[in-house]
C-alpha cells in the first residue's frame, strides 16, 4: 500500500439514506441531478485521483474496499435502472476501464438486466471488478478478453478474427486459446465457446456435450485438449494433430497438466507418469522413454520436441532429435535442472548452480558456447523463435542464437543493466528494468 494511506479519501457511505427515492436517470454520461449523487461521484473522482500512479493492485482494493459500495449508494431510487449504467458510472468516476459488477455475495450481475430483478437492497455493498485486458492470438488474429469478461476479436476472419457468431455467448470469459486459424474460451461456468476454422478446433459441437466444469485448455497448432475438473481431457479438432485422443482416452484421468508441440499432446498424471497422443514425428509417441517418465515435476515443447524435468533434477527427452528430442549429447550435464526454456528448435535447461545446459538444433540456440563463461548465476531464461535470452543474478543479460531474432544484444548491452524481467515476441525481446524503462 502507499505510504498516504491513512489519508485516503473516504466515500461518503452516509449518503445512501439521503438519495433514498431520488430520481436518478441512470443514463451513462448523464449527471445525476440529486446532490446525493454528485457527492457520491466527487468522492470517486478524489479516490481515483488519489490512486493515481500507483499500482494496479491498490486500485483495485480501492474499487472492492469503497468504489463498490458508493455505486450501491447510486442505486437508491428508480428500480428500473439496469446494471450497466450503474457500473458505468463507477467506471467512469475511477478511469478503471470495462469492468464486472459483482453483487454482496459475488456473483456475476448480467448488465442488461434490470436492478428490481436482481431483488438487491438499496444499500446492498456491490463489486467492480476490474481485470486487464489479456491478449491471444498468432500472426493472422487476435482474440482480447477485456476487463467485463467479454471478447473482442480482429484480424483474418478465416483464422478466428470473426468471432460475431457467437458474440452473444462470449460473456464472463476467464481464458483463450489458440491454434493456427481457431480460438477456444473457458467462461466462467466451465462451458467453452469456439470459433475459426472447422479444422483447426473453431467447431467443438461434436464435444459440446462434455465440455463441462473445463479448468484448463491446451492447443497444438490445429487442436484442443481440454482438462476437466474430473481431471478427464476431452479432445477436438484435426486428429492428426492431437485433436483425437480415443487410443489413450482411459489412461487420461487424474491430469494435472498439458504441454503440446505444433501436432502433439503430453499430460502429467498425479502419480507423474506422462501419455502423449498427436503426431509421431512431433512428440505423441512417447513409448520410447515410457519406463523413465516417472514422477515427471514440468514439460517444455519445442514444435516437435518434449523435455520432462524429473523430481530428482534429471530430464527426458523425445520427439523430433533434430529440435530437441535427442539429449544424449548432455545427458550427462542434465543434473539438478531448476527450469527449461525453448526456441522453436532447441531447448536451455537452468540448472541448481546457475549454470545451463543447451540442446536441439544449431540455428535456433542449441550452441551456447559463445557465452558459456558469461552464464552464470541464471535467474531466468526468456526465448524467441530462435533465440534465447537469460537474466544473470547482477541483473544483466545475456544473449545466444540467431543474430535476426534477438540473439545479438551489442548494441543495448550497456543498457541492459538492473534488468527485472523479459518479455519475447517471435523475434524480438523487451526488457523491462528496474526503474520501469524499457530497452529492446
Amino acid at each position: 500500500m502507499v505510504e498516504e494511506e491513512a489519508k485516503r479519501p473516504e466515500i461518503l457511505v452516509e449518503a445512501h439514506e439521503e438519495c433514498v427515492g431520488s430520481a436518478w436517470s441512470g443514463i451513462p454520461g448523464q449527471l445525476d441531478p440529486h446532490p446525493c449523487a454528485e457527492r457520491i461521484s466527487e468522492s470517486l473522482t478524489h479516490l481515483a485521483e488519489f490512486y493515481e500512479g500507483n499500482d494496479c493492485e491498490n486500485i483495485e482494493n480501492a474499487i472492492d474496499e469503497t468504489v463498490a459500495r458508493a455505486a450501491a449508494g447510486a442505486f437508491c431510487g428508480p428500480r428500473t435502472v439496469d446494471r450497466t449504467s450503474s457500473r458505468v458510472r463507477a467506471q467512469r468516476a475511477l478511469g478503471a476501464g470495462k469492468g464486472r459488477l459483482l453483487d454482496s455475495v459475488g456473483s456475476v450481475l448480467d448488465g442488461g438486466a434490470l436492478l428490481k430483478k436482481a431483488r438487491l437492497q438499496c444499500v446492498e455493498p456491490l463489486t467492480l471488478q476490474v481485470r486487464r485486458p489479456v491478449l491471444c492470438g498468432k500472426s493472422r488474429a487476435f482474440a482480447a478478453i477485456l476487463g467485463d469478461g467479454s471478447v473482442v476479436t480482429w484480424g483474418n476472419a478465416r483464422f478466428g478474427g470473426d468471432s460475431s457468431a457467437v458474440r452473444d455467448q462470449l460473456k464472463d470469459v476467464q481464458q483463450i486459446q489458440a491454434t493456427d486459424a481457431a480460438f477456444a474460451a473457458i467462461l466462467g461456468d466451465g462451458s467453452v465457446v469456439t470459433w475459426g476454422s472447422t479444422g483447426y478446433g473453431g467447431d467443438s459441437s461434436a464435444v459440446r456435450d462434455q465440455l463441462t466444469n473445463v479448468q484448463q485448455i491446451q492447443a497444438t497448432d490445429s487442436a484442443f485438449a481440454a482438462i476437466l475438473e474430473d481431471g478427464s481431457v476431452v479432445t477436438w479438432g484435426d486428429p492428426h494433430c492431437g485433436g483425437d485422443s480415443s487410443a489413450v482416452r482411459d489412461q487420461l484421468k487424474d491430469v494435472q497438466q498439458i504441454q503440446a508441440t505444433d501436432a502433439a499432446f503430453a499430460a502429467i498424471l498425479g502419480d507423474g507418469s506422462v501419455v502423449t497422443w498427436g503426431s509421431t514425428g512431433y512428440g505423441g509417441d512417447s513409448s520410447a522413454v515410457r519406463d523413465q517418465l516417472t514422477n515427471v515435476q514440468q514439460i517444455q515443447a519445442t514444435d516437435s520436441a518434449f523435455a520432462a524435468i524429473l523430481e530428482d533434477g534429471s530430464v527426458v527427452t523425445w520427439g523430433d532429435p533434430h529440435c530437441g528430442g535427442d539429449s544424449s549429447a548432455v545427458r550427462d550435464q542434465l543434473k539438478d535442472v531448476q527450469q527449461i526454456q525453448a526456441t522453436d528448435a532447441a531447448f536451455a535447461a537452468i540448472l541448481g548452480d546457475g549454470s545451463v545446459v543447451t540442446w536441439g538444433s544449431t540455428g535456433y540456440g542449441c550452441d551456447s558456447s559463445a557465452v558459456r563463461d558469461q552464464l552464470k548465476d541464471v535467474q531466468q531464461i526468456q526465448a524467441t523463435d530462435a533465440a534465447f535470452a537469460a537474466i544473470l543474478g547482477d541483473g544483466s543479460v545475456v544473449t545466444w542464437g540467431s543474430t535476426g531474432y534477438g540473439g545479438d544484444s551489442s548494441a543495448v548491452r550497456d543498457e541492459l543493466k538492473n534488468v527485472q524481467q523479459i518479455q519475447a515476441t517471435d523475434a524480438a525481446f523487451a526488457a523491462i528494468l528496474g526503474d520501469g524503462s524499457v530497452v529492446t
